[in-house]
């Protein structure tokens, strides 16, 4: 084959691009410190990159349901919390009633006290997180409870609202209202919860001076204290599930962080070595390339 000068400097220019090229790819690692640009810069690195930023990016949503999980069975502690005060109150106002030295005006002012104390349950029964009842199973946009102490909605217990916390892992964070305050039995809208019949009783009892009555609240409220204490239970157990997970998420999310990072970051020092390298292939190129390019017909006319 005959070679020709036009033969040996398009050879010469296509070396040179070659060379290039390759030193523009390390300056560009360098500046972005990131192994590649595009997928074709490395298809395999590029297809592990994608698998591992979903794996974080799913890591952290789970990060994220635990916390709003945690926050929602925090809220729920907090009202467990306020029922066993108020039943705590409402019992040691039936044994302070039920003695034999309470005038007609300390029942009064306990009766006032219990309708109160009535009042508080409501509230603490349409307790919202974020805007949502709590305790109102699955119908989380509406209120549980009425006014006057009757159910508004009903609420099967077996209604759970879970959150997804791991790949096939979910939790339940809610506590049904009929569970809390119809002593662990389905709440029917219109009807009066266990709880709130005891306290009525205990109020009608106020008002028309009936001991047995009053002295009856006395084991009602040990008894509604004994539900609360068994769901309150169930809540820490939930809480405790909640701080493991978050501490296994925190670790994996750092664990998988750096195999992303080790399979997308440069090493810094073998770039700079390859950059180095590859500038003085370059720099021999374009000197070799100058000998190349020299000769002319003008050379073999003199």
């Amino acid at each position: 084959m005959r070679i020709t000068n036009t033969m040996l400097i398009n050879n010469m220019m296509n070396a040179m691009k070659n060379n290039l090229s390759r030193l523009d790819k390390y300056q560009m690692q360098m500046a972005t410190g990131k192994k590649i640009r595009i997928p074709s810069d490395d298809p395999v690195v590029a297809a592990r990159a994608l698998k591992l930023r979903t794996d974080v990016s799913e890591l952290q949503q789970y990060k994220k349901n635990v916390k709003d999980a945690g926050s929602w069975l925090d809220t729920t502690e907090s009202a467990l919390t306020n029922v066993g005060d108020v039943l705590h109150r409402l019992n040691e106002l039936a044994v302070q009633a039920s003695t034999g030295t309470v005038t007609t005006e300390d029942s009064q002012k306990i009766c006032e006290e219990a309708k109160q104390l009535k009042t508080q349950l409501v509230h603490i029964a349409n307790t919202t997180y974020a805007g949502r009842y709590i305790f109102s199973g699955y119908k989380t946009n509406q209120a549980f409870m009425n006014a006057d102490g009757t159910f508004n909605i009903d609420v099967d217990n077996a209604e759970a609202v879970k959150y997804e916390i791991g790949i096939g892992d979910d939790i339940n964070i809610n506590v049904a209202g009929g569970d809390l305050f119809n002593s662990g039995t389905n709440a029917a809208a219109g009807a009066t919860g266990a709880m709130m019949q005891h306290v009525d009783s205990f109020i009608t009892a106020l008002e028309t001076g009936d001991k047995t009555g009053i002295s009856q609240m006395i084991e009602d409220a040990n008894s509604d204290m004994a539900d609360v204490l068994r769901i309150r239970a169930d809540v820490g157990a939930r809480q405790n599930r909640l701080e493991l997970t978050e501490n296994r998420l925190g670790d994996d999310e750092l664990n998988f962080s750096e195999r992303m990072s080790d399979n997308e970051n440069a090493d810094i020092a073998e770039t700079i070595m390859n950059l180095k390298n590859e500038e003085n292939v370059y720099s021999a190129s374009l000197a070799g390339g100058a000998r190349i390019i020299q000769p002319s017909l003008v050379d073999f006319l003199r």
